[in-house]
């Protein structure tokens, strides 16, 4: 095949495959690894129970942490977590969250802060509960300089 041709479509066919094969890979390691440090019933009962409910109270960043996909796995297993800076009602008619988060532990000083937050944004926005999810711009002071410009410039993530 020469290099100004696209590539066939039976190999972008495979690169899919594999690529599809090594997430589900990881999600189930992921998933394992969750399993090892939660308490099954503790995070059903605080994935099932409205985070409008839980404000102010010990129970709030646990039941955000459940509501988390595989970057719980990262968050747990690196010494990280979450800490709710702010909250606010979201706008609109539904009652929902505009929540301000910061990264804890070992997280803070970790390369792969960028891409956490970007899953913590992710996951937690699916929550019909949470209308918006930003991070606390403290959290840009923790990054060394290529990181700070890196993550401003490519993450998809908004500090406040």
């Amino acid at each position: 095949m020469e290099a100004s041709q696209p590539r066939c479509m039976e190999e972008d066919d495979l690169v899919a495959t594999y690529a599809a094969e090594a997430k589900a890979a990881m999600s189930a390691e992921a998933a394992k690894r969750i399993a090892e440090t939660v308490d099954p019933e503790v995070e059903k009962r605080l994935r099932e129970t409205s985070l409008l409910s839980l404000l102010h109270t010990p129970d709030m960043v646990p039941a955000l942490l459940s509501r988390l996909g595989d970057v719980r796995a990262a968050l747990d297993g690196h010494g990280g977590g979450i800490a709710v800076s702010r909250l606010d009602w979201g706008e609109g008619a539904q009652e929902t969250l505009d929540l301000v988060l910061d990264l804890t532990g070992a997280c803070l000083s970790c390369g792969a802060a960028p891409g956490t937050l970007e899953g913590v944004k992710t996951d937690l926005e699916a929550d019909a509960e949470v209308q918006r999810v930003r991070f606390d711009k403290a959290l840009l002071d923790t990054f060394d300089e290529l990181g700070r410009e890196f993550i401003l410039a490519h993450g998809a993530v908004e500090f406040v």
